[in-house]
């Protein structure tokens, strides 16, 4: 089978590998598709780390192919996920309290465990999150990493309907970002980005404001015509949006850190003790997370932008996505139908 590896040059090859034989509980998926995320920028980078070897991708969507002993959650024929919480111990404090990605002896697909930017994949079968009828495996792919991180983001920030948040970054994760403030928790969305093209599409989405921080004092405009946002997400690759973000909340606002950038962050203690501002890290999502979000797109409330692309096309979409050339998400395509 094709698969993307990544390389001591940090770069990624095509290979040919094959898949060893199933263990009990898993299950083996031939893949429809997989979403390239910047996290797969930062693992073939090594940003953390050398796993050059390791297949990539982490955005899967395959079908059920053969199950092993002990798998009663997948059948032959069901579409399931290749995600970045690949498995938790299922013992631990997080395992056992809702906050599984936390475990400290988690496996990460693409990272930690071959992930699904391959023809074929194996998978935990009670890790693999089942894709709803209605749902397009596309789509689905961007709404198991971009999708349900996002989703878990606006969970965490606490926004309440009618409410302002504001969306730091509008590409693969944002525009998902905006979508799920909107019509899932009906909240007033300011979109900020040093793109115009970004902003348009998501204005288009339904942003009810738009601001490029290249050229608006972002911080300042919204203080003044808002008195601050209630919450606001960053997904943009920055040091200077964590910085904004926590200048643009009201007092009692909540800062969600969701991006990872390699800087770190300027916080002002006294006005994050005197005003009572709340900075927060959300980590993608748990299962449950992402059968929430993915039925949400199987009913329409969230529509990714995806553009599909073979695996050899895997180098220039990372050179792409350095340069930010490309709005939504790039979704490798193995050629089959959804």
């Amino acid at each position: 089978m094709k698969a993307a590896v990544v390389t001591k040059d940090k770069r990624v090859a095509i290979e040919n590998k094959t898949l060893r034989p199933l263990k009990h509980g898993e299950a083996r998926l031939e893949m429809i598709c997989c979403g390239v995320c910047h996290t797969d920028l930062h693992v073939k980078n090594g940003d953390f780390g050398d796993v050059s070897g390791v297949i990539l991708g982490h955005e899967g969507i395959g079908v059920v192919t053969e199950v092993a002993e002990g798998v009663t959650s997948l059948k032959i024929g069901d579409r399931a996920s290749v995600a970045w919480f690949f498995e938790g111990c299922g013992h631990c404090e997080y395992c056992n309290s809702g906050r599984e990605t936390f475990c400290r002896e988690v496996k990460n697909a693409g990272y930690s465990v071959d992930g699904g930017m391959a023809e074929e994949c194996i998978v935990t079968a009670d890790y693999a999150v089942k894709v709803p009828d209605g749902l397009d495996s596309a789509a689905a792919s961007s709404i198991t990493c971009a999708g349900v991180t996002t989703y878990k983001a606006i969970k965490v920030s606490g926004i309440e309907p009618g409410q302002w948040i504001a969306i730091y970054g509008l590409g693969g994760l944002g525009n998902l970002a905006l979508q799920y403030a909107k019509n899932v928790f009906n909240a007033k969305v300011i979109a900020i980005d040093i793109n115009d093209k970004q902003l348009a599409l998501a204005k288009d989405m339904g942003a009810d404001m738009t601001l490029n921080s290249k050229t608006d004092n972002v911080d300042e405009i919204i203080q003044q015509k808002l008195g601050g946002a209630h919450a606001a997400v960053v997904t943009a690759v920055a040091k200077s949006a964590f910085n904004s973000a926590v200048n643009s909340v009201r007092a009692g606002g909540r800062v969600v850190a969701v991006a990872l950038p390699v800087d770190t962050m300027d916080l002002n203690i006294p006005r994050l003790v005197l005003d009572g501002i709340e900075v927060v890290g959300s980590l993608v999502g748990t299962r449950e997370d992402l059968r929430e979000a993915f039925q949400f797109g199987a009913e329409g409330k969230v529509v990714p932008k995806v553009t599909m692309r073979p695996i050899e096309d895997i180098n220039t979409i990372f050179e792409e996505m350095e340069k930010g050339q490309f709005t939504g998400r790039m979704v490798i395509d193995f050629k089959h139908k959804a």
